[in-house]
């Protein structure tokens, strides 16, 4: 019980990193919370015209979430822990990144906390989330279209790709709630696209 505690404080405190915020004031910009979306999240960078400051806390904000499921499946492994752990911790690193400590539990929507955590589990359940994401912006440039059915899609993927697993029923679970997660975190943006009003990302 101590170990299993100890690995889901250490995977939130590792998605309350905002990875957004630290990245704008190594690049001398605005809080992204200021401007945009006020989404401190890789999206809202890029409205900054700084790609490298997109690409680094894209990087940042999946890397905290593959690291915190690859620790709890370490600790699992190692300590004998209930097969569950790593699923709740998936889940602690994607809370920490929606409501982060260290930022007034304030954060953003977890896209590409979800796809970090995505791979840890399984890479082809994240490639797939990755490319479906990928083909959608290429088709349409709406960012949080492409997160919204990459989203939608990853709990259809899982089934498909893991039903035959001994934890097929908790990892199901984990994907639906996540995808619900997201979901919700982008209510305003499903409200813009029903009326039209959703922006696309110019070709340059």
């Amino acid at each position: 019980m101590i170990e299993t505690t100890l690995i889901l404080i250490a995977a939130y405190l590792l998605g309350s990193v905002a990875f957004a915020i630290p990245v704008a004031r190594l690049y001398g910009l605005p809080d992204p919370r200021s401007h945009g979306s006020g989404n401190p999240g890789a999206t809202n960078m890029l409205r900054t015209g700084r790609k490298s400051a997109a690409a680094l806390t894209l990087f940042g904000d999946a890397l905290k979430g593959y690291l915190a499921v690859l620790l709890a499946l370490w600790a699992t492994a190692r300590y004998g822990l209930p097969a569950h752990v790593p699923y709740l911790a998936a889940l602690a690193a994607f809370l920490g990144h929606l409501f982060p400590l260290f930022f007034g539990f304030k954060g953003g929507k977890g896209v590409a906390t979800a796809l970090g955590v995505l791979l840890a589990l399984d890479w082809r359940l994240g490639g797939l989330a990755v490319l479906t994401w990928l083909a959608v912006f290429a088709l349409t440039r709406i960012s949080s279209l492409s997160a919204l059915t990459a989203a939608a899609l990853a709990p259809v993927y899982g089934y498909y790709l893991l039903r035959q697993g001994p934890d097929a029923w908790l990892l199901a679970g984990l994907l639906a709630l996540l995808s619900l997660l997201v979901l919700a975190r982008h209510h305003r943006n499903i409200r813009k696209l029903m009326s039209g009003e959703e922006r696309a990302f110019k070709k340059r």
